[in-house]
């Protein structure tokens, strides 16, 4: 019954999305890629709303079959249960008869594709007038339900696809699997990235700390023939550098100039549970990465972790979820890069197990590594091992909910709800 009532939702939703869509006719730019999608789209929400522009974002994970109308239809941060849909649709409903109301002229979307045919239906809602293509990875995330991965390629192109005509492309020349999605297009191309063939070249990429203290990622953005550095403050790791080369790209195609947007970048802060710096107990330091975690991600993470000046480097790793068959390898994998970068290890989950088992192989002491099936289990072991001016990367699959082991340890946990990713509705019963 839950599950009829929630289809004839999805099916109101999705009718009045489309005829929203029509009525008001906005610039739609839409997102997809296996990682980086949300940072992406805030970087380039920041970006296009700080130059005046009138903008609106998808608020938090409207991506899917109910928050993408929802993301249409308001200003919405996430979905309810059935009298909050109702509202939604009733209001959406007479939004449509009004003829003064005020409607963003530009729209950013996320297009999430979790298994096949999950575009098809996003893109039958809104086709965009310009579609970003984040980064694929060799084991995305979701890879479970796709037959392989050239599959999930398959699937993130049809965005670039479905772009109308007149419109632009827009994609990460680093991404060896986006960039081969140029051909099926024959709209204008845009491309980002550290190549130097980029459009829009990044370059001098840093991650900041001063006397072993963590400060946010700074780099060089170039586009036609003009180069500005930038600086992130909060948060570290080369997606912020990526999501701001996305970022520059579409500023420049809706008519901004460098200048405008370096004025406007200078707002941005990275998104929560996306490499952001949070104080922990005993005067530490978080890199909060709990949003979600895969192969692509979760080695990026450590690649940042090792990169940082600090006094001892904690690593707590959760599962990677919904990688199917290359899940065991997967979690192997890591075991090379954590040697190099932590000093101490807890894994968290089932196949997280093997990232220890092999970091011990390789050389990692065995009293530096802990496992725990769940996240609550592992919080008193971690405050123990914890000594002033640590450096602690957090990461994990939504389902670990290492966002909880964050919490725990920060320093502030009264600022959970505005700084950690789940605090709202179910995540917190959970």
């Amino acid at each position: 019954m839950r599950k009829k009532i929630l289809n004839l939702f999805n099916f109101l939703l999705k009718h009045l999305a489309r005829a929203t869509i029509r009525r008001r006719n906005p610039r739609i730019i839409g997102i997809t890629g296996s990682v980086g999608k949300t940072s992406t789209r805030t970087a380039i929400y920041t970006v296009l709303k700080q130059a005046g522009l009138n903008v609106r974002a998808a608020g938090g994970n409207l991506n899917n079959e109910t928050g993408f109308p929802l993301a249409i239809l308001g200003n919405y941060n996430k979905p309810g249960g059935v009298l909050f849909l109702s509202n939604a649709i009733l209001k959406g409903f007479f939004a449509l008869f009004l003829p003064n109301i005020k409607y963003p002229k530009i729209l950013i979307l996320e297009y999430s594709a979790d298994k096949p045919g999950d575009l098809d239906y996003l893109i039958d809602i809104a086709r965009p007038n310009i579609a970003v293509v984040t980064a694929i990875g060799t084991v995305p995330v979701h890879v479970e339900f796709y037959k392989d991965v050239e599959q999930v390629v398959l699937e993130k192109s049809k965005l670039v696809e479905a772009v109308s005509p007149g419109g632009t492309i827009v994609l990460n020349l680093d991404d060896p699997d986006v960039v081969q999605m140029k051909g099926r297009s024959g709209v204008r191309t845009k491309t980002y990235g550290f190549d130097a063939n980029a459009d829009v070249q990044l370059s001098n990429f840093k991650n900041l700390t001063k006397d072993n203290i963590p400060l946010g990622a700074s780099f060089n953005i170039r586009i036609s023939g003009e180069s500005v550095g930038t600086v992130i403050e909060g948060a570290l790791g080369k997606s912020q550098a990526y999501s701001s080369g996305a970022a520059i790209a579409v500023g420049s195609i809706v008519g901004l100039t460098l200048g405008e947007m370096k004025r406007a970048l200078s707002k941005y802060r990275g998104e929560k549970g996306r490499g952001r710096i949070i104080e922990g107990i005993k005067n530490t330091y978080i890199i909060d990465d709990t949003y979600n975690a895969s192969p692509k991600s979760t080695q990026n993470a450590l690649e940042t972790l090792k990169d940082i000046s600090a006094k001892r480097k904690v690593a707590v790793l959760g599962d990677m979820l919904e990688l199917g068959e290359y899940s065991q390898k997967s979690h192997q994998n890591l075991a090379e890069l954590v040697v190099s970068a932590v000093d101490i290890l807890i894994t968290i989950g089932k196949d997280s197990r093997l990232i220890g088992e092999q970091a011990k192989e390789k050389g990692l002491s065995p009293e530096n590594i802990f496992h725990f099936e769940r996240s609550l289990e592992a919080i008193d072991k971690l405050k123990e091992i914890l000594r002033e001016e640590d450096v602690i990367l957090v990461k994990g699959s939504q389902s670990i909910r290492t966002e909880k082991l964050v919490k725990a340890i920060m320093k502030n946990p009264q600022e959970a709800k505005s700084l950690l990713v789940r605090q709202y509705g179910k995540w917190l019963k959970s």
